[in-house]
């Protein structure tokens, strides 16, 4: 069930990004530009040393659906700072090989068997319309590929060399259920763009909402709906419990607006991509305020771990944007496979970094307090790929934005 579940919630989360890929953190923060701050959380230098280790980089890019290439910007400032403060891999530098997806399946395919080619010892993928088309001759050609979230269900149950560090059911499971505890619910209404696949996802994830005594309406609406009114006074008239919204910042907004000017002041949970800049300005913030979302990472607080980030894009890197979609991510992923390979020696390849990573002990996720991570299939047996329980949750407050953020659900992944 719950792998059928992910494949949907793939399906889904592509279908959004690729409506409009919108900020998942956004806030007015920008690195804080302390020098001595910099230093300080970027640690002692320990630099790597002799023959470079080719990892591999996929992201989209500056693709159709948005304009991905700061990560490439992020990979390339965490590699230097992994390289002069945390001695590479196994003490060698790290070399990156990259290439941009497009969001384009065939140029991901592509991408992957230039990976193969170049004989890179492993690859680390950011945001893609095409993850499964990346992932596909990388796992046939036995490299292991590190994910910040995946999108299809061949990745998702790759028992052998593929490790996903974001909790999968978290935003559209975890993350509702939890908000309908807290608001002593016992009903959750979502509202969900019409697409085939929503249907498929909330059939398969129904099972896990009355597993916790809580029901589930799902309320499907066509995108580029401009008007919701009708549809959200059917539901704030009846017993919504507490409503989440599902989809591009676009819909949501419709959505939003649609529920304030039927005067609904329950709990509202939405996910990360619904609130943008463009949400700002759509929706007034005394409705935005005390909305729950899912956050990848503690973005504008004084989190020591985002320090690190932080002080990585301000050292390494020039003029990078921490609030754009996938800038944490990124960094995230990138210093969480290395951390992974901490204690790795001798031959450094496909192999050895697999078994390495399969290895290792639960640990800290970097760039987040609270979140850990261990990639030994145990997460979710029935998606073995997952490497991690748990996520990220934020309110916001009365300009939309994020306030403090707390770790829900993470409990210890067994031997």
């Amino acid at each position: 069930m719950r792998l059928s579940a992910l494949g949907a919630l793939g399906a889904l989360a592509a279908s959004i990004f690729l409506a409009g890929c919108g900020g998942d953190d956004d806030t007015d923060s920008k690195p804080a530009g302390d020098p001595a701050a910099s230093t300080a959380a970027l640690g002692p230098v320990a630099k790597a040393t002799g023959e470079p280790v080719k990892i591999g980089v996929i992201s989209d890019g500056q693709g159709p659906a948005a304009d991905l290439s700061y990560e490439f910007e992020v990979a390339d400032a965490t590699v230097k700072f992994l390289n002069e403060h945390r001695s590479g891999i196994a003490g060698r530098p790290i070399k990156l090989v990259q290439c941009e997806a497009l969001a384009d399946p065939a140029k991901a395919t592509d991408c992957a068997n230039r990976m193969i080619e170049e004989d890179v010892a492993a690859v680390v993928v950011g945001s893609s319309g095409a993850g499964e088309q990346i992932w596909e001759p990388l796992h046939e050609a036995h490299v292991p590929v590190m994910f910040y979230t995946a999108n299809g269900a061949g990745s998702l149950g790759d028992p052998e060399s593929t490790f996903i560090l974001s909790d999968q059911f978290f935003p559209l499971v975890t993350l509702p259920i939890q908000v309908a505890k807290e608001n002593n619910a016992k009903k959750v209404t979502v509202i969900a763009i019409d697409l085939p696949v929503t249907t498929g996802l909330y059939q398969v994830t129904r099972p896990a909402f009355e597993a916790q005594g809580v029901a589930l309406d799902v309320v499907q609406i066509p995108a580029g709906t401009a008007d919701m009114t009708p549809q959200m006074q059917r539901i704030a008239s009846g017993d919504p419990g507490i409503v989440q919204v599902v989809g591009s910042d676009a819909f949501c907004i419709s959505a939003f607006n649609g529920l304030r000017a039927v005067g609904y002041d329950g709990p509202l949970a939405a996910i990360a991509h619904c609130i943008t800049d463009a949400t700002r300005a759509a929706v007034p913030g005394d409705f935005l305020e005390g909305m729950t979302i899912t956050a990848t990472a503690p973005i504008g607080s004084d989190d020591p771990e985002i320090a690190v980030f932080n002080a990585v894009v301000e050292t390494y890197g020039k003029d990078i944007d921490v609030t754009e979609a996938g800038a944490a991510a990124m960094f995230i992923t990138f210093a969480a496979f290395q951390n992974a390979l901490e204690g790795l020696t001798g031959d450094i390849t496909p192999a050895t970094v697999t078994a390495a990573i399969k290895g290792m002990p639960e640990k800290d996720l970097p760039g987040v307090t609270g979140l850990r991570f261990r990639c030994n299939g145990k997460a979710y047996p029935e998606s073995p790929a997952e490497c991690a329980r748990g996520g990220l949750l934020t309110t916001l407050d009365a300009k939309g934005k994020p306030t403090t953020y707390k770790a829900v659900g993470v409990t210890p992944i067994e031997d």
